[in-house]
């Protein structure tokens, strides 16, 4: 199985922490699997990010602060299953940052860089 591109991006856009709701955002890449059975077994997985700081904990670092960080959380939906074999499917990454964790957060940009696997 591979996926049909090699990048995504979660986009959360300008945080105002003077309304700090909950943001949610998704995006999407599409994978196939091949092989010479009629139906593959696949599944996915990812690191966690460049800052976690625990199994699912992911963190995204500011862009010109080195102390700070953002945290989020990730979600990958499917994350295994069987499909047919040369069939276009969607992956969706959804990531929510909470509106408690930018409230008092510094202003500006944070980023991360998260591995997405897919296995066979």
């Amino acid at each position: 199985c591979k996926f049909n591109s090699n990048t995504a991006t979660l986009n959360f856009g300008n945080l105002d922490p003077t309304n700090p709701i909950d943001r949610t955002v998704n995006t999407s890449i599409t994978f196939r699997c091949g092989g010479s059975a009629p139906n593959a077994t696949f599944s996915i997985t990812d690191d966690d990010g460049l800052y976690e700081v625990g199994s699912g904990k992911n963190r995204m670092k500011h862009t010109t602060t080195s102390t700070e960080y953002l945290p989020y959380s990730l979600l990958l939906s499917p994350t295994s299953g069987t499909i047919p074999k040369n069939t276009n499917q969607t992956l969706t990454i959804t990531g929510t940052v909470g509106g408690i964790d930018y409230q008092n957060a510094a202003m500006g940009s944070y980023s991360d860089t998260v591995i997405v696997s897919i296995e066979p």
